[in-house]
């Protein structure tokens, strides 16, 4: 895809001086991000990292079993690849769209690498996005310990609506594959946050409707993962 001259549509980039931001600008090229397209493979150097527009990435892990649970998302507030930056591979880590956005911003894996080793200010953002990015995995893991299905599920559909608009595409099945979860135990939380007037679920496709009745429905961990990523990510 050509590269447009605008404005940076991902925090990470818009938070950057312009004056770096038009350095960095032709070290980056734009692709799409289509559902399912698959970002990051496990145990698999990484060519690209993308800082995404809009959308939902997921990372996940699979058990031996062939069994799949997310332990962190991803969309415009970040950058997928942090593998590059923690200087290693992410064992066992799949990395994959799971709610399609308008596109991301690309650059080559070795340019990312000579960035850091810069210490500029895209280095400065990465660091804390990196922070953020930690936060989230380990409030997601606590969370699927600890909390129940409804209150889980009224979370992650307010972090997809945070990065991916009010209109959802995503199957119940992938919902509850990211959940860890059976799926007629996402049919029935559908079921009850759909007559509860929160949500409207059709055909893969599923609407918030009262995102104020989803934040009193969702857990403590929705308003923890944003205020950390709302102090560290400009």
């Amino acid at each position: 895809m050509a590269r447009r001259q605008e404005s940076p549509r991902n925090r990470l980039l818009a938070a950057l001086p312009p004056e770096e931001y038009a350095r960095l600008l032709p070290h980056l090229s734009e692709t799409t991000l289509e559902q399912h397209k698959v970002l990051e493979r496990p145990d698999t150097p990484t060519s690209h990292v993308y800082f995404p527009w809009s959308g939902v990435c997921s990372l996940t892990t699979t058990m031996s079993d062939g069994r799949m649970v997310e332990v962190g998302t991803i969309g415009n507030e970040g950058l997928v690849g942090i593998s590059v930056y923690l200087g290693g591979l992410l064992p066992g880590v799949l990395t994959v769209v799971q709610v399609s956005g308008a596109g991301a911003h690309s650059m080559r894996a070795g340019t990312f690498t000579a960035e850091m080793m810069r210490q500029g200010a895209l280095y400065g953002l990465v660091q804390r996005y990196s922070q953020a990015l930690v936060g989230l995995i380990m409030q997601s893991a606590a969370c699927n310990g600890l909390h129940e299905i409804d209150r889980r599920c009224a979370r992650w559909l307010l972090m997809a609506s945070d990065r991916a608009g009010t209109v959802i595409d995503l199957t119940q099945e992938y919902l509850a594959s990211m959940l860890g979860v059976r799926r007629s135990s996402v049919t029935e939380v559908a079921r009850r946050l759909q007559q509860a007037g929160l949500i409207s679920y059709s055909r893969g496709r599923i609407t918030v409707r009262d995102r104020a009745g989803l934040e009193r429905l969702s857990c403590e961990c929705y308003r923890v993962v944003r205020s950390q990523f709302d102090r560290l990510v400009p």
